[in-house]
């Protein structure tokens, strides 16, 4: 996995970022088993409950593809697009992941410089719920 290119199309994507009411963009990049990437930006909404996170975005359009086995997600976001720092993904997403992923799922959080910091989703999600819990 080249870590660097992932972060690099989170960053991309970032870019395409709709986030006219919290001025947070974020940019996901998710890396598929089989190497394919696919990119996601949040989407916010006047209405606020339709908003779509860019992790989720990204999960949705590879799980409508037919992509079911993931390796690893890069995210980044900052206010106006300034990265200052790890955005860490919100609960939902981590919960969105656990659906698809293992605890051993990569999530590399954009610092900036080409830096990132490196977790697994057992670390930010334990003990999730999921159908292994049953």
């Amino acid at each position: 996995m080249n870590k660097t290119k992932l972060c690099e199309a989170a960053l991309k994507a970032l870019e395409n970022s709709y986030s006219p009411y919290s001025n947070y963009k974020v940019g996901a990049a998710l890396l598929c088993k089989n190497g394919k990437i696919y990119t996601g930006c949040n989407i916010e909404n006047s209405a606020f409950s339709p908003t779509i996170c860019a992790e989720r975005t990204a999960f949705a359009k590879a799980v409508s593809e037919g992509e079911r086995d993931f390796e690893a997600i890069a995210v980044a976001g900052g206010l106006d697009g300034q990265i200052k720092g790890e955005f860490s993904p919100c609960g939902v997403c981590r919960q969105v992941m656990a659906e698809f992923c293992d605890n051993s799922f990569k999530i590399l959080l954009v610092i900036k410089n080409g830096e990132y910091k490196e977790y697994t989703l057992g670390e930010l999600l334990p003990d999730s719920f999921d159908l292994k819990s049953e």
